[in-house]
This record gives C-alpha cells, structure tokens and sequence, in this order.
C-alpha cells in the first residue's frame, strides 16, 4: 500500500520562501499513516497552550528507597486545532527528561513533534547573564535627600559580579537595585516541559509518566523489649523525603522493595530489596498493604496523601503486639591464622555482644516482610520509664526468615582467652590447647555462646565441654556461667594447612 504523502494548508506560505527555511521542514508520521511535513519556525509560531497542577485530575508517585521515583500524571488539555506548543508546568525539577511518557485517554489523537525540556530557571544571576550587551537601569537611594536616582548602565559581563560601563567609564561593585525593562523569553519561573503536537484540536484527556530524582524512603523501626527478655512488639515507619522540586497533593502513594537494576551514565547501578503480608493493623485501609509484583514488592498507602516540596512524612508501615525474642550472649572467637601460631593471652576482660533474636515468620506474631532499616530497641526500667537500649540495622527480609540485631555489650559477663599449649606436628600441621575463662557478676545464670573459627583442616582432639560444626571455619561452644560465677572452657585441636 502506497504511503500518502500530504502538505499541511500552513505550509501555503512558503510559496517562494528561502532555501534555509525550507531546510527546516520536518516530516512527520500522523495516526492515518499520512506524512505531514512541518517548519521549526511554524512550529515555533504555533498557538500555545499552558497547562499546571491545577488541571491535574489525578497524580500517583511511586517512590523507590534509591533516591528516584515514578510520577503519574493524568490532565485534560485544552489543545488548539493543528500545529500546537504545549507547556506542561508543575513537574519535577529532578525529572530526567528522557524518561517522560504522553499518551492519550480520551478519543483524541495527537502527534508528538518534538519535546523539550526547560529548566533556565529565573534568578539574578541568570537575569543579569541574559542581558550582557544590554542596557538597564540602576537605582540608587541620594542619602541626602532619600530619593531613588537612577543611571542607566550597559551590562558588559557578570562573571564574578557585574561589570558596567556608566557615562563611558567601566566600572564594578557599583552599588544599586537593578531595574530591567522585560524578561527575557528563555527564562522561566519553574521547570516545565515543552510539547510541540499536530492535534485534531478540543479537549483531551491524557496520561503522562515520567522518572524524577530526589524522591526517596526508609524505614524505621521501634521494637519495645518486655521485662523478661522473651517477646516484643514492634512498630515500622515509613519516612518518605520529597526534594523532587515539586508538591504532589492527593496523591496515590506506593513504595517499592526491591532489587531494581538502572543504569545512569557511568554511574554504577543502584540497588534496593523486599516482601509483606497482613500484620496486626497494617492491612487496614488507613494503613500500607504489600502485593509481589514482579520480582519486587509494592507497598500501597491505602488513602490518598499531601507529598509536599522540601517534607519530610512518616506513615505507619505495621504493627506487632507481641511476638517471641531470644536474647543471646555471645563471645567471638580468635582469628583462625592464630591456631597456627603459638601465643600466650590473647584477650583480657573481653567484653560479650548482647544479640535479640526473632524469626519473622506469623506464628511468631509477625510475618511481614521487613524493609531494610533501622531498628531501635526501648525497654521499660525498675520505675516503668521507657529507655533506649540499642539499635541495629537490618537488611530487606522475607517472611520466615530469622534476624539478629546487635543491642551492644554486656556490662556484668566478661572473658580470657589464653593458648595454653603449642605443638607442631609437621610443616604444615599443629596441635594447640586453648582456655577460656567466662566470668559472670550478675544475679542471674547466663549461657554464652563461644564462636570460634578455625582456618585449614581442623579437628578437635579433646574439650570439656560439648561443641557443634556450624561450618567447615567454624564450631560453637554454649557454656553456662552461674550467677556471680565462672566458668572455664578447654579445647585441643589439630589444624592442617597445606
């Protein structure tokens, strides 16, 4: 089928125009398969339209924890029959131009023939730079009688401050309020994008999406310890940052976990992970739900929100009542180079890692997949008063997967480590006798987990306590201290390295 090729009617009057203004012309691909050719100086001529936030009829930003987030515009614009410049205002001043997406929902059609992005924002700066080579005025208050008094000056340059020439003489650091007599057609007041359509005219709905920097979120957590160390309850915030350079009022709010691969430039790619399911309140309309989508999890806030300019808002992600905690005491253990050495005491009043550990799964009372954030972990004291005993860090967790957040070091549970024995065997192989001396000062029995990772082939000849292999590095030990007590630890073992 023949492709047919048509001149818009506009172009009449290019009937004996120049040879560069022909050079302009642009074809363009209408809807119907039909050519339409066009002028960048008709284009530049074309009727203009403004549309801002006021016309928006809807708006959704979806925020990814990597600084960046998705907007979803939906407007109504009031198009002019034909060639047609199109300013869409009120749009992020992070956009990334290359990213933004028009399309129709109403019957209308339109062509898209060029798009621009303009982001010369007005300042003093920018104003005074658009007018070097100009002329302008200059006021200045006589001190004398209090009264403005104005020369006029030509603008010679602005690099490192204003350079004029007044009354012939070139002069700098001149005092006075400057006085411009327009503004000049390239500067804006807000970024704004740019359309140039080929549109049957009227009223049409349409979509646009585009990708924006400096719309970000995290999470945080409160955990509440009780007050026997056995169970918690826990409650996720949202804190979501908009810096974008625009407000996004009843917006529908979502948030994305996930390992979300982008490219930008050299820059190297970023990253982010998640799931959840129904916890407590979280599930109510007021508050988030969680659906997979794709190999990541979405967040949706179940009403609409104010996402203002330069705010900083916390939303509830979820809440646990109650659900069970391990408190855990654990000794680390020396590096594994040393059990091919000889040593005397390695370690003198080591302090013990004091470690909650939970599993997030539903019958523990959670089951939610967890963001990564901050967890910060209160407990009540003699007197009932809340205190703040730790936080930790946690990474994007799924259901049914255990965590280990570290609250500090134990105050009252302290330990030696001493080689008492070294013996090589062969080139490559030894034996070693180790000691362990545990002390407890509180008024209760503690179990303390001894880790100690071992490097090469190892095997443990003899010990007065029982040991697990947690792997090929390393083997645990779980002595109990009692109260204002010690207790003292020996192994042997005979490691292999070559």
């Amino acid at each position: 089928m023949k492709r047919l090729i048509a001149i818009t009617a506009s172009l009449i009057v290019l009937s004996g125009a120049s040879d560069a203004t022909v050079a302009n012309l642009h074809p363009t691909v209408t809807n119907e398969g039909a050519t339409h050719v066009t002028s960048t100086r008709l284009l530049q001529e074309a009727p203009k339209d403004r549309s801002t936030a006021q016309e928006r009829e809807s708006v959704s930003i979806t925020v990814y924890n990597q600084n960046f987030g998705l907007v979803r515009e939906i407007r109504t614009l009031d198009l002019s029959r034909g060639l047609a410049n199109v300013e869409f205002a009120d749009v992020a001043s992070g956009i990334q131009p290359e990213t933004v997406h028009i399309r129709p929902l109403s019957d209308g059609r339109f062509a898209v023939l060029e798009q621009n992005y303009q982001f010369d924002l007005l300042s003093p700066q920018k104003l005074l730079e658009k007018y070097v080579g100009r002329t302008v005025n200059v006021y200045r208050t006589n001190p004398q009688t209090g009264i403005d008094e104005v020369v006029e000056a030509e603008v010679l340059s602005v690099n490192g401050g204003p350079i004029l020439r007044i009354d012939g003489e070139i002069t700098f650091n001149y005092p006075g309020r400057f006085g411009f007599p327009e503004l000049p057609d390239n500067l804006i007041a807000e970024p704004t994008l740019l359309w140039r359509l080929d549109t049957g005219g009227g009223r049409q709905q349409v979509e646009v999406t585009y990708l924006t920097n400096s719309l970000n979120w995290k999470s945080d957590y409160v955990m509440v310890l009780d007050e026997d160390d056995s169970a918690a309850s826990l409650t996720g915030w949202v804190t979501l940052m908009n810096q974008s350079g625009t407000s996004y009022e009843d917006a529908r709010l979502q948030l994305v976990a996930g390992d979300v691969q982008r490219v930008q430039g050299n820059m190297r790619p970023d990253a982010a992970r998640g799931r959840m399911m129904d916890v407590a309140m979280a599930a109510e309309a007021s508050g988030f739900t969680e659906d997979a989508f794709f190999e990541y999890h979405l967040y949706t806030l179940g009403r609409p929100a104010d996402v203002m300019n330069n705010e900083q808002k916390q939303v509830t992600l979820l809440e646990s009542d109650d659900f069970g905690v391990v408190k855990r005491l654990i000794f680390p253990g020396a590096p594994a180079h040393y059990y091919r050495g000889q040593y005397g005491q390695v370690t003198s009043n080591q302090k013990v890692g004091v470690f909650l550990d939970f599993e997030n799964s539903e019958d523990n009372g959670l089951g939610m997949p967890l963001p990564k954030g901050t967890v910060r972990v209160y407990k009540r004291d003699g007197d009932g008063a809340q205190q703040f005993i730790g936080e930790d860090l946690i990474d994007h967790t799924p259901r049914n997967e255990e965590l280990r957040i570290k609250m500090g070091e134990a105050f009252d549970v302290v330990g030696d480590r001493r080689q008492m024995d070294y013996r090589v065997i062969s080139s490559c192989v030894s034996e070693s006798t180790w000691r362990v001396d545990l002390r407890n000062h509180k008024d209760e029995d503690v179990e303390v987990i001894l880790v100690e990772p071992v490097g090469g082939d190892w095997e443990i000849i003899s010990s007065t306590h029982a040991f697990e292999k947690v792997d090929a590095w390393t083997f645990t030990m779980v002595p109990e201290v009692e109260a204002d007590g010690e207790t003292r630890v020996e192994y042997r073992v005979r490691v292999r390295w070559c």
